[in-house]
């Protein structure tokens, strides 16, 4: 096993006098990548300190809006199709006849949007921690909540890990943890444990498939030992999705993607070239390329 060597981000509001004394910019600065990356902003929207975390909303210059978590950037306007589509489509297309989806965390709704456009899946069951996230989405991120009121969406503002622990054994089909870093509210969702829950909730084909951070600067550790934790917990097959994300660090993400039945198969391969449905990243192709692994990988 590795010991998680948790990412330390520092917040800083910078309003540059090397670039331009009349423009403002919000700058991520990640510590253990010694990178940095920043957005020209025009204002801040909203700022709010709820029972959980602190949450930001910037209006930004090219990228749209955007919304921040205790300092960390969570998504923008302008590239999140790129994440929501990845972490939500290889995993459906992998699974035979995926009906019952559950997504621990989530709060943006855009998985949510993103599960919803398969007709086989029958009902989708969102366990985000903080209500506000959602609320917040749905005021400033309104295309991504347009499947709230779906009848087969149930949102559930509890705390995931914990939600999990109570669920039925061989009740869910995938679990979806789109969840921010492994710190403050969303480390329970990076343990052994955690996963050891998810094994017993999954039915016998079930798939679990979670954002696993920069392959960069994570591969060592958080990458690897989420995918032995994963086997610890009773997984036999683990796979790493990757695929390029602007606004996190490094701009190249990844998930990982874990089957409880045996070998991760493409086994809705046809479907996967006509969909039936609308995306903006996530293709036929696309879902082979982000498989395939750099040599520095293997």
């Amino acid at each position: 096993m590795y010991d998680l060597d948790l990412p330390s981000v520092t917040l800083l509001r910078i309003d540059t006098h090397v670039l331009d004394k009349s423009k403002k910019w919000f700058t991520e600065a990640c510590t253990e990548g010694g990178t940095a990356l920043s957005f020209e902003i025009d204002e801040r929207l909203h700022q709010e300190q709820t029972p959980f975390q602190n949450v930001e909303i910037y209006s930004t210059k090219s990228f749209g809006t955007l919304m921040v978590i205790d300092g960390f950037i969570m998504l923008t306007e302008r590239d999140n199709f790129i994440y929501h589509e990845m972490l939500v489509h290889p995993a459906l297309f992998s699974h035979p006849n995926p009906e019952s989806v559950v997504i621990a965390g989530g709060g943006d709704c855009g998985s949510l949007h993103e599960v919803a456009k398969h007709s086989c899946v029958q009902n989708i069951s969102q366990v985000e921690i903080d209500e506000r996230v959602t609320r917040l989405s749905e005021m400033y991120f309104p295309d991504l909540c347009t499947d709230n009121h779906d009848p087969r969406v149930q949102l559930i503002f509890e705390d995931a890990v914990e939600w999990v622990q109570m669920c039925q054994p061989s009740s869910v089909d995938i679990i979806i943890v789109d969840s921010t870093d492994p710190i403050g509210p969303g480390e329970g969702l990076f343990s052994t444990s955690f996963y050891t829950d998810c094994f017993r909730v999954l039915r016998p084909e079930g798939l679990l498939i979670q954002q696993s951070e920069s392959p960069v600067i994570h591969l060592e550790s958080i990458i690897k030992p989420m995918h032995d934790s994963m086997r610890v917990a009773g997984f036999l097959d683990t796979d790493l999705i990757h695929f390029p994300q602007p606004c996190y660090p490094t701009g190249w993400w990844s998930a990982t993607i874990a089957s409880k039945s045996g070998q991760l198969a493409f086994v809705r391969e046809k479907s996967a070239r006509h969909p039936g449905f609308e995306t903006r990243y996530y293709n036929h192709s696309i879902h082979l390329a982000s498989l395939s692994m750099p040599q520095f990988m293997k």
